[in-house]
């Protein structure tokens, strides 16, 4: 059975692309949907139980975004994001496993245990954070990207970021030296109505962000995040433009979170429950799996898929507390560059308790 046709609210496509459109509806892209909701289902609660330090920014009502913009990054493609991180780690290839450690911090975390919720990190993947600072991540994309041209490499940025991102000096200037100088960058903007606590037409004099492209003479789509295969056919095309021909552009995709800003956000002080329902109406996984249904899918096949990533995610949590905590002489691993104890060394008198043990007596900054 077709698509819904309005659900492609920026999409124009002809019959070849309509055809690679469906083939983007699989149980595999379903699956890993599915992974990052109950993933986060799970790390709300194990944040709960006192497993998990920090903050912790869930994504759950975003999984079609995090999925569809990934689906055309080629291995060789950089990826680099904002905080709210989960998914998209998930969805570039690192394990559960991995990630959940992390969030524990723990050794075998994807960051060694040492990065926890908000600076996931596996470059074994070009995966390269999990950026805590607000709009942070934007010069060091751009500068990745730069890299990329410098080297005459073919390959793309995909840098995420939230909508309260855009407000940021950062933001200006980082498109505007991608526009420059022509970056491979795709600027993945989410959408999803709040920053923080405000909305986005409270904060942002243009909410349509995509708009704002147009300052840089970039190209600028919006498009429904709530639908797959159109968040993957955006994502696509602008990556495929910023490979072969150096164009950076901005994608914007409209979404919405189920929970709040945090976890220590129950996220009604600034919307009502009647709107949150509202929206998960929109809910992209039911979205995906109706039309896997459609398309002949059986609900049993379905079911079996279901039960065996209930098993993943839970597996993953008694991986990490089973695991080890970081050795606490390797926590200031990679602190300090090698050789670097000279240039430092001046700091010490106002250096952190346990920094000189750590890291001048230990060895290593030598």
């Amino acid at each position: 059975m077709p698509l819904d046709i309005e659900c492609r609210t920026a999409l124009h496509l002809s019959k070849s692309q309509y055809a690679e459109e469906v083939e983007v509806i699989t149980p595999d892209n379903y699956r890993m949907m599915l992974l990052i909701r109950l993933f986060e289902t799970e790390a709300e609660r194990q944040y709960k139980a006192a497993n998990i330090g920090g903050y912790c920014h869930l994504s759950s009502g975003q999984e079609a975004v995090s999925v569809g913009a990934l689906l055309p990054l080629e291995r060789e493609d950089i990826l680099i994001t904002g905080y709210r991180c989960h998914g998209f780690a998930l969805a570039r290839g690192l394990s559960a496993d991995a990630v959940m450690a992390e969030l524990f911090g723990r050794e075998h975390g994807c960051a060694g245990g040492r990065g926890g919720s908000m600076h996931l990190l596996d470059t074994d993947y070009n995966f390269y954070g999990g950026w805590g600072i607000v709009a942070g991540q934007l010069p060091i994309a751009t500068g990745l990207a730069l890299g990329l041209r410098q080297q005459s490499k073919q390959q793309a940025v995909l840098c995420e970021l939230g909508d309260g991102a855009v407000n940021m000096g950062a933001w200006h200037e980082s498109l505007n030296l991608a526009s420059l100088w022509n970056l491979p960058i795709v600027f993945l903007v989410v959408n999803n109505e709040y920053g923080m606590g405000t909305a986005v037409s409270r904060a942002s004099a243009e909410p349509e962000i995509h708009k704002r492209a147009s300052a840089y003479k970039m190209p600028g789509q919006r498009v429904d995040g709530d639908d797959l295969a159109a968040v993957y056919q955006a994502s696509k095309q602008l990556l495929q433009d910023a490979r072969e021909h150096g164009q950076p552009a901005v994608l914007e995709a409209v979404t919405y979170r189920y929970r709040g800003h945090s976890v220590a956000d129950a996220g009604l002080s600034y919307r009502t429950k009647e709107e949150i329902t509202k929206r998960q109406n929109r809910d992209p996984l039911k979205i995906v799996r109706a039309q896997l249904i459609d398309a002949g899918h059986t609900e049993e096949a379905l079911r079996q898929l279901e039960n065996k990533v209930e098993e993943e995610v839970k597996a993953a949590v008694q991986h990490a507390k089973d695991d080890s905590s970081p050795p606490l002489g390797e926590l200031a691993v990679g602190m300090y560059a090698s050789g670097s104890n000279k240039q430092f060394e001046r700091m010490l008198p106002g250096s952190p308790y346990g920094e000189e043990d750590l890291i001048f007596k230990g060895g290593l900054g030598e």
